[in-house]
C-alpha cells in the first residue's frame, strides 16, 4: 500500500477516493471501505483514502485518538485500500476554505468519491456533500452504520473504553481492541511480588480502557513474532499511592527480557475494576486471583 502525505505526492492519474479521520476503522468505516473498493472495481482506478493526522476531533475537541497513524495504515492494508494520503491535521489546514479543500480532490482525479452522509470540511465545516458533486458526479454518502439499533461511532467506542467495556469496543470495531508501545523501564513492582510486568509505553493520547484486563500480547523480536497470553492493568496503582497512569502487561509463561521491545496487546475480556488494596500481600494474592482467571478466560478463546 502506497502512502503520502498530500494529494500532490501521488500520480496524476483517476482514482476512486473515501474521506475521513477513520479513529479506530470501526464497522461503519468498514463498509465505507467495501463500498470505495466497489466504486474502484467499477471504475478500474487505484482506492484511496484521503485522511487526516491526527484524526480531526483530536484537534478540535481535544479526544483521545482509537487509532496511531501506524496502526490505522496497518489496518487500511487489511481491509484492501491502494494508496492512503494522511494529511498532516493542523489548526492551519482546519482554517482553509473549502474551496481549497476541493482543490486537493480535483488533483487526485477523482471518478468517484465515498463519504459518511455527515460529512463536512473546510473553514467551519462549510463544504458538505453537494459540494463534492462539483468534483464527480458518483458521490456516494453512507448513512450510520449500527449495531443492535445503536449508531456506530469513534466516540461510542471511547466511552466503551472509559468503563473497561472491551467486549463493547470489540462488538462495534469488528476485532479486539489493541494498543501497542515499546517496554519501558519501571520501578520493578511488579517483580518483587513474583508478577514481573512489561511497562508499556504507548503514543501520548492513545485511549486505553481503565481496569485489569485478560490480553493477547504479540512480541516481535528478531523477526519473528510470537503470542502469549497475558493479564494488563491500565491505571494509577492506588495501592502503592501512584500518581500517574501506566500500561502494564504480565506476560503467562514468559521469562525473558522485553525491554526496548514493542508489544502489541489485544483486550479480550474485562477482570475487575482497579481498587486500592490493604498492603501488598493482599495485593498480591489479588493478583493472583487475576491471573487465574485471565488464564480461564483465554482458554475459552
Amino acid at each position: 500500500m502506497k502512502t503520502y502525505l498530500s494529494a500532490s505526492q501521488r500520480p496524476d492519474t483517476a482514482t476512486a477516493v473515501a474521506i475521513g479521520s477513520f479513529d479506530g476503522l470501526h464497522l461503519g468505516h468498514q463498509a465505507l471501505l467495501a463500498r470505495l473498493r466497489e466504486r474502484a472495481r467499477f471504475h478500474h482506478v487505484p482506492s484511496v483514502v484521503y485522511t487526516f493526522d491526527p484524526p480531526t476531533r483530536v484537534l478540535t475537541q481535544g479526544v483521545e485518538f482509537l487509532s496511531t497513524l501506524p496502526e490505522k495504515l496497518e489496518l487500511l492494508s487489511r481491509y484492501g485500500v491502494d494508496e492512503v494520503i494522511a494529511v498532516p491535521f493542523t489548526a492551519e489546514f482546519a482554517a482553509r476554505p473549502k474551496s481549497d479543500f476541493l482543490d486537493d480532490l480535483r488533483s487526485l482525479r477523482p471518478l468517484a468519491v465515498v463519504v459518511g452522509e455527515d460529512f463536512h470540511f473546510g473553514k467551519d465545516r462549510g463544504g458538505s456533500v453537494d459540494d463534492l458533486r462539483q468534483i464527480t458526479r458518483d458521490v456516494t454518502a453512507l448513512p450510520m452504520h449500527s449495531l443492535g439499533g445503536e449508531d456506530i461511532k469513534s466516540t461510542r467506542i471511547r466511552e466503551f473504553l472509559r468503563v473497561g467495556d472491551v467486549d463493547g469496543a470489540r462488538r462495534f470495531l469488528g476485532r479486539h481492541y489493541s494498543a501497542q508501545g515499546v517496554v519501558v523501564q519501571g520501578d520493578q513492582l511488579g517483580r518483587t511480588l513474583g508478577f514481573p510486568t512489561a511497562n508499556v509505553q504507548v503514543a501520548s493520547g492513545k485511549a486505553l480502557p481503565r481496569g485489569v484486563f485478560a490480553v493477547r500480547v504479540q512480541v516481535e523480536s528478531g523477526g519473528v513474532t510470537e503470542t502469549y497470553g497475558g493479564m494488563a492493568n491500565v491505571g494509577t496503582r492506588p495501592t502503592v499511592n501512584g500518581l500517574e497512569t501506566r500500561f502494564e502487561v504480565n506476560l503467562l509463561d514468559f521469562g525473558d527480557d522485553l525491554y526496548g521491545k514493542e508489544l502489541q496487546v489485544k483486550f479480550f475480556h474485562f477482570i475487575r475494576a482497579e481498587q486500592k488494596f490493604g498492603g501488598l500481600d493482599e495485593l498480591k494474592a489479588q493478583l493472583l486471583r487475576d491471573q487465574d482467571t485471565a488464564r480461564a478466560l483465554l482458554a475459552e478463546v
